[in-house]
């Protein structure tokens, strides 16, 4: 089945014309792929200043989840103390510290490898995120050894939860980057 499409030059041509005219990018202005003859050697070429944008727009939608995350173990925090008493808040507070603060502290390094000399790479971030779902297991472990007088699991739990869905609070308000 050839299926017509109309090429720049408003020729009818077929869908594998389409192909031949993609691969070359002479008529399509900004397009950075490099075309070296073979299809596997096609790399995108980014300028300093595209480059720049991504990093920069990566960067504010790390802080900006960071934020939101701060802003839901606060109301949780808060909720839970109002609802339940001291021991609810100190055990929201234990469940969001559980993941927030890890997940801060990659979210720095990940800022870091943006602007500083350390890149980040593929095996920094899983290496981050083992940390943060190891850490989080550790303070849960301790929390529930050393706390367990008085420490109450539906409060812990909310707030960890909370820092987890922290992200909902920037899809309300359209801030998802």
């Amino acid at each position: 089945m050839n299926q017509q499409y109309r090429p720049s030059g408003g020729t009818a041509g077929t869908q594998s014309d389409l192909g031949k005219n993609l691969s070359s990018n002479e008529d399509i202005p900004g397009v950075g792929l490099t075309d070296a003859g073979d299809d596997a050697d096609r790399r995108l070429v980014l300028t300093d200043h595209e480059r720049m944008m991504i990093m920069r727009r990566a960067s504010h939608g790390l802080v900006r989840v960071i934020i939101a995350q701060a802003i839901v173990a606060f109301v949780v925090v808060l909720l839970s103390g109002l609802v339940s008493g001291s021991a609810a808040a100190i055990s929201a507070f234990i469940g969001a510290a559980a993941y927030f603060v890890p997940n801060a502290l990659f979210a720095m390094r990940l800022l870091f490898g943006f602007f500083g000399p350390a890149k980040s790479s593929p095996f920094t971030f899983f290496v981050g995120e083992a940390f943060k779902l190891g850490t989080a297991v550790v303070v849960l472990a301790l929390a529930a050894w050393y706390g367990h007088e008085w420490l109450v699991w539906p409060a812990l739990l909310l707030g960890l939860v909370g820092v987890l869905k922290g992200y909902v609070l920037l899809l309300l308000f359209r801030k998802l980057p």
